[in-house]
């Protein structure tokens, strides 16, 4: 099930990696839809806004447990492209401890404070109870976030992209079930919708240990294997929580231009909601682009070919642009109808507040092919530590934009919040994307340019 990208046609290479894990993203944003979705059909608007008033503090932590489980694989990668198959398993066992020790903290930590996360949030009194018993859940759930998020990394390291899909699929379906049971049949309202989607994600997260144990022979671990080495620990932590933390930066932007939108009115938080999920789903496809070209770049690092690196980046790019200006397309012209998937036609003001969020997010839509590429790229390179500056600039874009803005011209200067996050990290990234490319290049000339993590 592992495939080797280090020979053969780049793009034929880039794009059936991606595709298993495209439709493993759309999968996994769709549990977020189904929410929204049975919540903002079955219970009502301010139901909706209960789900959608911490999403902000989810993609913080969630994001968190994502970038580091993907930071987790990119030594994995290499040392795969490498031959180096004494490393890979060296690696992948002390990723495994390093993520539970992980779940713990982040678990504890989160359930303990997630009613002043809350009022930190400024949610509105009406819809505080539900958001709170969601939220809770959420948190609950991290470790099988973890676990399905870092066995799924491990696997597209060594060019699986398929087994992780195919999982997922699996739960997506248990999740829809157990919306509808959770939220229609036992009443258990926004907590129930959590409930679905914390079962759902751990189903996938077992079934990727069960078969990593049975069928990735490359992946099964021996007594011997399974020993705690300092360097792999610091080189894990070097490359895993930098891209965790690029996660959680942007999204305290992101609570920043929530508390800002929950202060407009439960209205504008319902009608934010339905365009972010939206917007979260069209997404995915820039994630699954950068992360095949990110690993085709690692694994090509590892077999020392920087030719190959570099048309795998170009692909990315043009790829992820291509799909912008189509998907920004559609955002314009139908975001209004596509918001009805959440919110019901007499709520006519959540309707149109969800419809003009999209509709100004559409026409920027292209950059970011640019910024997820090489932002990938570079974190797939081993500059994890610089990569993370572009989170830093889509941070205090999200900060100034709903501190100096918002409070003069309201929910439209929310609608442009975004756009301002995505160009200034293009920005900062893609001349830095460059930059490492250049210093893979000397390192694989024999000059040793790449930092400690690579050597």
């Amino acid at each position: 099930m592992t495939k080797n990208m280090t020979t053969g046609s780049p793009f034929k290479l880039i794009m059936s990696f991606a595709l298993p894990l495209l439709l493993g993203n759309l999968l996994q944003q769709t549990y977020n839809l189904i929410d929204a979705a049975i919540v903002g059909r079955f219970l009502g608007s301010d139901a909706l806004a209960s789900v959608g008033a911490s999403s902000s503090v989810q993609f913080l932590v969630l994001g968190f447990c994502m970038g580091t489980a993907c930071g987790f694989g990119v030594p994995i990668a290499r040392h795969f492209g490498a031959g180096d198959i004494k490393k890979l398993k060296q690696y992948f066992y002390n990723s495994i401890v390093i993520t539970a020790v992980t779940a713990f903290v982040l678990t504890t930590v989160c359930a303990v404070l997630c009613s002043e996360i809350l009022k930190l949030l400024s949610t509105p009194s009406n819809i505080f109870d539900d958001a709170y018993k969601y939220l809770l859940v959420i948190f609950l759930g991290i470790p099988f976030t973890l676990l399905y998020n870092l066995l799924s990394s491990v696997l597209r390291s060594v060019g699986d992209s398929k087994t992780p899909f195919v999982f997922l699929a699996i739960s997506t379906v248990l999740n829809i079930a157990l919306d509808l049971v959770c939220v229609i049949v036992f009443r258990w309202g926004c907590m129930g919708a959590a409930i679905a989607t914390v079962v759902a994600q751990a189903i996938s997260g077992i079934l990727c240990a069960v078969f990593i144990m049975k069928k990735v022979n490359v992946l099964k671990l021996s007594k011997e294997d399974r020993a705690m080495s300092k360097p792999a620990v610091l080189n894990l932590i070097i490359m895993g929580f930098p891209m965790g933390l690029q996660y959680s930066i942007t999204a305290i932007g992101s609570m920043v231009m929530q508390s800002a939108n929950n202060k407009l009115g439960s209205i504008y938080v319902s009608g934010f909601t339905a365009g972010a999920r939206i917007k979260q789903f069209t997404m995915c496809p820039y994630d699954a682009f950068a992360t095949g070209a990110s690993v085709f770049a690692s694994q090509n690092l590892g077999a020392g070919n920087l030719k190959r690196i570099k048309k795998g980046i170009r692909i990315g790019v043009g790829v992820g642009m291509t799909y912008g200006v189509i998907a920004g397309i559609v955002l314009i012209f139908f975001g209004r109808e596509l918001s009805l998937i959440f919110v019901n036609k007499s709520d006519a003001a959540v309707l149109t507040a969800s419809a003009k969020y999209l509709f100004y997010a559409g026409f920027f839509y292209w950059t970011l092919g640019i910024l997820n590429t090489c932002r990938m790229c570079t974190q797939g390179l081993g500059y994890s530590g610089l990569a993370i500056f572009s989170g830093v600039t889509e941070m205090i874009a999200r900060i100034s934009v709903s501190m100096i803005f918002v409070p003069k011209f309201g929910y439209l200067a929310i609608c442009f919040t975004d756009q301002a996050a995505w160009i200034a990290a293009c920005l900062y990234i893609v001349p830095v994307c460059i930059y490492c490319v250049n210093r893979a290049g000397r390192h694989i000339a024999g000059d040793h340019g790449l930092p400690v993590e690579n050597k």
